[in-house]
């Protein structure tokens, strides 16, 4: 696709222009895709840029063919829970390749077996006691340990708390490793006791302030999830691949008279008389693009970065922001290579932070998703997804794509008992840096910097960096940087306070 380079260069900074105002939208990620696309139908008087630093526009939303069977790169579904995500696929003319998972479900691997995950589990803390023990998954010393909940007394909380020491403390440690982190590591990349539970779990959060009982709290939680959540799936995907979304974005935004630019690297960002001054491009080559007003929609190191010089509280908060580094191994095996013909039953599987696996979970795509199933069955192939790399596992990822693939490959083959089968075409994805860290006191951070930052005329700001790594979270709060400046911008480009 040929992507159209004619940023506006004029702007109503220069006396006497005549023309709409113009939004500019630092990164081509999700959340600038979204935040473009929602304003573009808020105000129909904007000329809007977004601008992408890399090749391509879709940040961590990526889809390619391996071996012919078009298998995600990066994120493969979205919470069908919210309507953020549901509602974008269906407005850009997606609806119609809307899908969801198949009835599979993800197992645990507790050595040397794979194992269903008890039903009924709030971020991991369990709410069927009777499901947790029939599973197996914790001792019988960790069974006889969760009970004293009801009788210990309340844990303080405060403002926040780990998630990994606060479910410890009211159920035993036996609760974190094999049930909350499994869950978790595949969501943040981090341990438990690292992540904020107001953050990653804000729903039991708030229950549990009120609660002296974790397991009341949770109970409680998953009663109002389910008076919420009318009957139907928790996931959704999209035919093809979630990585279509972004380039379907693109064509819908340009169609709408946008401009998308890939390979447009900002450098700096400045205040203008009235709005905002960017340079743009290569070091030896950049040019000045002027804007009404910026949305910016960026990873965290790269944000520091741009608000340098901007407000001093931003930049601090947000180099203070820490991301983690993780890796996708995509496999394709040959049916007639493989133990009775397929890879176990369910949708994959997840490990126990005491397992000490490379990796921490495998995705059996071609029995998550029919459509995977279709196209690799035609060829003789399934699918499988190998996550690795946590931000206490950077070891992992310090080999070469090679070494990378044959560990991810020993490893499933080990766990899930392939034998001596091992695939015959892989693919090996890296997300360095991809993935946010979110530890205690995260949310009052992103608030602070939120604050600091729009309180600047005519700047708005979005991205995983601040209210969660899911799509649905990323595309909401894209959309309230979209109405914070559809709101404040005036026809004639200049902003409005208050």
């Amino acid at each position: 696709m040929t992507v159209p380079t004619d940023v506006p260069q004029t702007s109503a900074t220069e006396p006497g222009a005549a023309r709409r105002p113009h939004v500019v939208v630092i990164g081509g990620g999700i959340s600038g895709l979204a935040a473009a696309w929602r304003l573009a139908r808020l105000r129909h008087d904007l000329d809007i840029t977004v601008l992408e630093g890399s090749p391509d526009v879709g940040g961590k939303l990526r889809v390619s063919e391996i071996e012919g069977v078009a298998v995600d790169e990066g994120a493969e579904s979205v919470l069908a829970t919210r309507p953020e995500a549901v509602r974008l696929i269906e407005e850009i003319g997606l609806g119609d390749d809307l899908v969801h998972p198949t009835a599979a479900a993800p197992r645990l691997f507790l050595d040397p077996e794979l194992v269903p995950l008890p039903s009924g589990l709030v971020m991991g803390v369990p709410t069927d006691l009777a499901s947790l023990a029939r599973s197996g998954v914790v001792s019988p010393q960790g069974l006889a340990r969760i009970p004293l909940d009801h009788v210990i007394p309340q844990t303080a909380i405060k403002d926040d708390v780990s998630i990994g020491e606060y479910v410890g403390r009211r159920l035993g440690p036996e609760v974190v490793v094999r049930l909350v982190a499994p869950l978790l590591m595949g969501v943040y990349a981090d341990r438990p006791i690292h992540i904020s539970m107001r953050a990653a779990a804000p729903g039991l959060f708030a229950a549990a302030k009120g609660e002296r009982s974790l397991l009341q709290a949770a109970q409680s939680t998953r009663a109002r999830s389910n008076d919420l959540v009318t009957a139907g799936p928790v996931f959704a995907g999209v035919r093809g691949g979630i990585g279509r979304i972004p380039q379907v974005l693109r064509e819908r935004l340009q169609g709408a008279g946008a401009v998308v630019e890939t390979g447009a690297t900002v450098r700096t960002l400045r205040r203008a008389p009235r709005g905002w001054r960017l340079e743009v491009g290569a070091a030896n080559a950049t040019r000045e693009v002027l804007a009404d007003a910026v949305i910016l929609a960026v990873q965290a190191p790269v944000a520091t970065k741009l608000v340098k010089g901007l407000s001093v509280q931003a930049e601090t908060e947000l180099s203070e922001i820490e991301t983690t580094s993780v890796a996708v191994v995509t496999m394709l095996y040959r049916r007639d290579d493989l133990p009775g013909g397929d890879v176990p039953e369910g949708s994959g599987y997840l490990t126990p932070s005491d397992a000490l696996r490379p990796v921490k979970a495998a995705t059996f795509a071609s029995h998550k998703w029919q459509w995977i199933d279709d196209a690799a069955s035609a060829r003789g192939f399934v699918a499988v997804r190998a996550s690795m790399g946590h931000a206490d596992d950077v070891a992992v990822l310090q080999r070469d794509d090679d070494e990378l693939a044959r560990l991810a490959a020993d490893d499933v083959a080990f766990v899930a008992r392939l034998g001596r089968a091992r695939p015959a075409a892989v693919r090996v994805t890296r997300w360095g840096g991809g993935l946010p860290r979110y530890p205690v006191g995260h949310v009052d951070r992103a608030q602070r910097i939120t604050e600091a930052l729009e309180s600047l005329p005519g700047l708005a700001v979005c991205g995983a960096a601040f209210d969660g790594v899911g799509i649905a979270a990323c595309i909401n709060r894209a959309e309230v940087a979209a109405a914070r400046v559809s709101q404040r911008l005036g026809q004639d480009g200049e902003w409005r306070h208050g």
